[in-house]
């Protein structure tokens, strides 16, 4: 199996955890559509739940026969981004991005430069802020027979000061995996497990700990039931009674319908239950 990325060496559980909830919004749309010209359109538009509404339309070309993508998006902040990668083109593995933001109002600008190195046993990241500092943040993760190790850093070039560190460990399985995480300068620690148990059953857990707010363990665990070939729900709960459950279904071909609803299990005659849809067009 590849390494994950830095961030990904828990990427199973905490999707598991994390995606397909979607209590966390009133209402979302997104439609999708792609052109023969290999050129990718996406639409997106959320509801909060305190009426605040928001919204992005993104364009990506890619030309798969030279490794390059161009991708332009503007949102409701008005806020436009320009990103283009190359990948493969130096050396097998390396894919180099530019990345430049403008807001019109404030002419406020920005621009980053990404590069990522990946091999069989090694994945390596480094994201520069060319007009904040300039800033580095550098990560790494080396793998063998399943076992992860990872390392990353924040660097100020102006002040010549280390700005972060965190740490991993973790095993990858085909079926299950486990991940150690320590981050904010190892002052939070994460244990996480996923476990595909069949090709309908998914479970997983997370436990977290800050060590600079006491001796509190927060604890999160999910589940996954695929009821059919176009249908799975979600239910999740946490350790203070916080539970969300989630229905998927594809209505049809290019249509998927997305209902979820989160309760507080110790507050049920109170008002901060939280329901949301969501509509997924694909062409």
């Amino acid at each position: 199996m590849s390494v994950p990325a830095f961030q990904d060496i828990s990427k199973a559980a905490n999707d598991l955890l994390g995606k397909d909830f979607y209590h966390l919004s009133a209402g979302t749309i997104e439609v999708k559509s792609n052109t023969p010209n290999n050129v990718a359109f996406k639409v997106n538009g959320k509801s909060s739940h305190e009426k605040a509404t928001s919204g992005t339309i993104e364009g990506k070309y890619t030309d798969k026969l030279n490794g390059f993508t161009l991708t332009q998006t503007w949102n409701t902040a008005n806020i436009l981004d320009t990103k283009f990668e190359m990948a493969d083109n130096i050396t097998k593995g390396l894919k180099a991005e530019g990345i430049f933001s403008f807001l019109p109002q404030s002419q406020a600008k920005g621009a980053k430069f990404n590069l990522h190195f990946k091999q069989s046993n090694f994945h390596g990241r480094a994201f520069f802020d060319l007009l904040k500092g300039p800033t580095a943040n550098i990560d790494a993760v080396v793998g063998h027979d399943g076992f992860l190790a990872g390392a990353s850093a924040g660097y100020n070039v102006q002040t010549a000061q280390i700005t972060g560190y965190s740490a991993a460990v973790g095993y990858l399985a085909p079926s299950y995996s486990t991940a150690i995480t320590a981050t904010d300068n190892l002052s939070v620690f994460a244990a996480s497990y996923y476990h595909k148990v069949n090709s309908q059953v998914e479970a997983g857990a997370k436990a977290t700990w800050n060590s600079k707010t006491g001796n509190n363990v927060g604890l999160e665990v999910a589940t996954k039931y695929r009821l059919d070939p176009v249908s799975f729900v979600k239910a999740k709960i946490n350790d203070r009674g916080v539970a969300a459950v989630a229905y998927n279904v594809l209505l049809r071909e290019g249509v998927t319908l997305g209902v979820g609803a989160s309760f507080d299990t110790q507050k049920l005659d109170q008002a901060t239950h939280k329901v949301g849809t969501s509509f997924t067009f694909e062409s």
